[in-house]
């Protein structure tokens, strides 16, 4: 649940439907595993929290992020960013009709249970 200083994103994205491009997709994401700077530079950009999900090869991520969410990078980050992405765009194709380049996609949120109404059965 969100906080009163962030708001919830939620991205997908595809990966490769490779099972062994995924299993090690998801062996540079275990606990650890990524590189230290990326770290850094996700929470650098305001990023509070954030897990990835992944049912076959589509993932989500859910990012709590804070209001000034996103936070300018250095140079030096941006190229640590850009190094990451190379290194993870071999694993990863676009969703259908995504911009050219472009790869996690910003999902809408349809429902809500705190916003409905309770009932008597």
């Amino acid at each position: 649940m969100s906080g009163p200083e962030t708001r919830r994103l939620c991205f997908a994205l595809d990966l490769e439907d490779d099972a062994d491009l995924i299993a090690q997709y998801e062996a540079y994401h275990e606990s650890g595993a990524v590189w230290p700077g990326v770290v850094d530079l996700i929470r650098a950009q305001g990023i509070v929290s954030m897990e990835i999900w992944r049912t076959n090869d589509r993932c989500f991520m859910v990012a709590e992020v804070a209001s000034d969410y996103p936070r300018p990078l250095s140079d030096a980050a941006i190229a640590l960013d850009a190094q990451w992405q190379a290194l993870m765009s071999r694993f990863q194709k676009p969703l259908p009709r995504s911009a050219p380049g472009e790869k996690w996609r910003p999902m809408a949120r349809i429902f809500s249970l705190d916003e409905q109404k309770s009932s008597k059965y």
